[in-house]
């Protein structure tokens, strides 16, 4: 009889533990980085005509409002941009490609949260990377609001974390020093991608729910005791639209395999370089459209 109970118990608990390894959930996020900065400087450029400001705002649009699915079990994630058709004649330059590559894209997004580590697997300029590095670590500071998000009960966290140097995102239009006089080898700025700053440092605001209790959220952010609804940075805020656990199809949650395998560092070392490469050329065929930057500042 002690063996029958057993037999079961047992069969119970195995039962369990399988459905606890088989848990997966599907999130869609909405991300949207705020252009005003941008806007209000092409609207004070003189020399660009309102046909080229609709079109790079078109263009800034597409690169700034994107839509994301993450897959998730209880130890691992992929992160990746939903896809879309492209529509006729939405071909871009060198330049808005370069920068659409650092809009938070780039790829399959994959985190393990039980080691510690991501991959990701990034197309730059023509050339396939996988980068292959440590998840931040993020020293989230747990504060006493909550709201509801999609009908889940979320609580407030905030960290602070070094800006990326190759996340478009992070960059700001630098603010005119009206102190400094402009010699006469200045170049005229006709372009929304002259002269940008960026923050050492940048303040993030993340709403988790313990509803849903697993260490996940999207890009890499991670480490809070549920999963990320909702994260904001002051000019980027991706907000997650739809949830659904244990979905009936379940997608493969593995890292990408193709490219170079690169650090993070080497990867942002290489991103430098080629827009510093690309910086030049154009100041080389005079100065129009050139990108001029401060990184760190």
């Amino acid at each position: 009889m002690y063996k029958i109970i057993f037999v079961l118990v047992f069969a119970i608990a195995s039962s369990l533990g399988i459905q606890a390894q088989e848990f997966q959930g599907m999130a869609v996020y909405e991300s949207k980085t705020s252009t005003s900065d941008f806007k209000t400087r092409m609207q004070g450029n003189k020399d660009m005509n309102p046909d080229m400001q609709k079109m790079i705002e078109e263009r800034m649009k597409k690169m700034f409002e994107k839509t994301f699915i993450l897959n998730f079990d209880k130890s691992a994630s992929i992160y990746k941009e939903e896809e879309k058709l492209e529509t006729p004649g939405s071909g871009q330059g060198n330049g808005m490609r370069m920068m659409s590559s650092m809009m938070g894209g780039g790829g399959t997004f994959y985190k393990n949260v039980k080691d510690k580590s991501y991959t990701v697997d990034k197309d730059f300029m023509g050339k396939e990377f996988l980068v292959k590095d440590s998840l931040p670590n993020l020293k989230w500071k747990m504060e006493a609001e909550t709201r509801v998000i999609g009908g889940y009960n979320c609580f407030k966290a905030t960290a602070i974390r070094p800006a990326s140097k190759t996340d478009f995102r992070n960059f700001r239009p630098k603010k005119e020093d009206a102190t400094v006089v402009k010699s006469a080898d200045v170049t005229k700025k006709t372009s929304f991608m002259d002269d940008l700053d960026m923050p050492k440092e940048i303040t993030i605001t993340a709403w988790y729910t313990p509803e849903i209790p697993v260490n996940q959220g999207p890009e890499n952010y991670w480490g809070l005791p549920g999963l990320i609804l909702e994260v904001n940075d002051g000019k980027t805020v991706i907000l997650c639209s739809k949830v659904v656990l244990n979905p009936k199809e379940k997608a493969v949650i593995k890292p990408s395999t193709n490219g170079k395998v690169i650090s993070q560092k080497e990867f942002d070392e290489t991103v430098i370089k080629k827009m510093e490469e690309f910086r030049e050329m154009n100041q080389g065929r005079g100065g129009n459209g050139g990108m001029r930057m401060r990184i760190g500042g």
